[in-house]
């Protein structure tokens, strides 16, 4: 594997810890496609909610329970919880 570089191991290291609200950012902007999408692509959009909810470290069983009532505003409400955590 190559040797990184001073720049690629800042930004990594940014990366790593600002996490948290890229992460929060990401599921503000996939709420607001959900609200939008129909079809395959929500479908697309819901797996990407569910990858971005188990980075934020929420639970399986509350990941399931958004996924099975797909209600955009029940992860709206999610992200206000976390927003309002951090």
């Amino acid at each position: 594997m190559a040797k990184r570089s001073a720049y690629q191991q800042r930004v990594i290291k940014n990366y790593y810890e600002n996490k948290d609200s890229i992460m929060l950012q990401r599921l503000g902007e996939l709420v607001t496609d959900l609200y939008l999408a129909e079809g395959k692509g929500r479908e697309r959009i819901w797996s990407r909610i569910e990858s971005t909810l188990q980075n934020l470290s929420i639970s399986k069983e509350r990941i399931d329970h958004l996924r099975v009532a797909d209600n955009p505003s029940l992860v709206a409400n999610l992200l206000g919880e976390l927003l309002e955590k951090g």
